[in-house]
């Protein structure tokens, strides 16, 4: 029994040693005839293929003029900022241009304005007039009235727009169809959009105004901004 018990081991034992070289044998043998290339390279699949996929969400398309949502083909994209205290400065854009800015560096206290011609696009002119120091009431009521026909007049204020503004400007400006320019109050935040020689749409948005309030301002003795945007067809 013992002789035999021997011998049933010693077969197993061979059979282990024979089965690992073998193992040994057809190992080296592939890792000769294969790649060592194709072999990580596989390896690398089989990893990549227990990984997740992972899904990015695609980087937001930036409209003209920061608009929230495009506007149609053949036609205009217009936002107008008015400043808010000191340090935020009024800003008027249309088509992604900016008329009038701190980076354009031509905006100033009071009322600014900016022309564009309605057939181009195409800027005509942009001033500011300083509506605290000065006599310029006059010159912003000439200023409007010289537009030439089929324009788009774009205002915004910058700190204050009222304190010598006078009745010839604010005419001037009703008769585009302000509701507000008599409004005005000191340190108000005004933005307008008009149109001379046409119609704008109905739905347009013309004008928002925002009065300085101690208990409600959003600066030390300014209110906050206001902003008018939208889209105004080329016919």
């Amino acid at each position: 029994m013992m002789v035999r018990a021997a011998c049933n081991n010693f077969m197993k034992l061979g059979g282990l040693i024979f089965a690992t070289v073998c193992a040994w044998y057809f190992g080296s043998l592939l890792a000769t005839i294969i790649p060592e290339d194709s072999l990580a390279s596989a390896f690398d699949d089989l990893q990549n293929i227990a990984e997740k996929p992972k899904l990015k969400a695609p980087l937001p398309k930036r409209l003209k003029c920061d608009h929230w949502s495009p506007c149609s083909p053949g036609s205009y994209a217009y936002r107008i900022l008015s400043g808010g205290g000191q340090k935020s400065i009024a800003k008027i854009c249309f088509e992604d241009q900016l008329l009038m800015s701190k980076e354009s560096k031509n905006v100033g206290r009071g009322i600014n304005v900016a022309i564009v011609d309605y057939n181009t696009g195409k800027l005509v002119d942009a001033k500011s007039f300083d509506m605290w120091q000065g006599a310029f009431s006059r010159p912003l009521a000439d200023f409007v009235q010289k537009a030439p026909q089929k324009s788009l007049l774009l205002m915004v204020t910058y700190d204050d727009g009222s304190s010598r503004l006078m009745e010839d400007a604010k005419k001037a400006i009703a008769d585009l169809g302000s509701k507000e320019i008599r409004n005005l109050k000191f340190r108000s935040s005004w933005a307008f959009i008009a149109a001379k020689g046409f119609e704008l749409p109905a739905d347009t948005q013309r004008e928002m105004i925002n009065h300085s309030d101690a208990k409600k301002n959003r600066y030390n003795g300014w209110p906050a901004e206001v902003q008018i945007e939208g889209c105004i067809p080329k016919n």
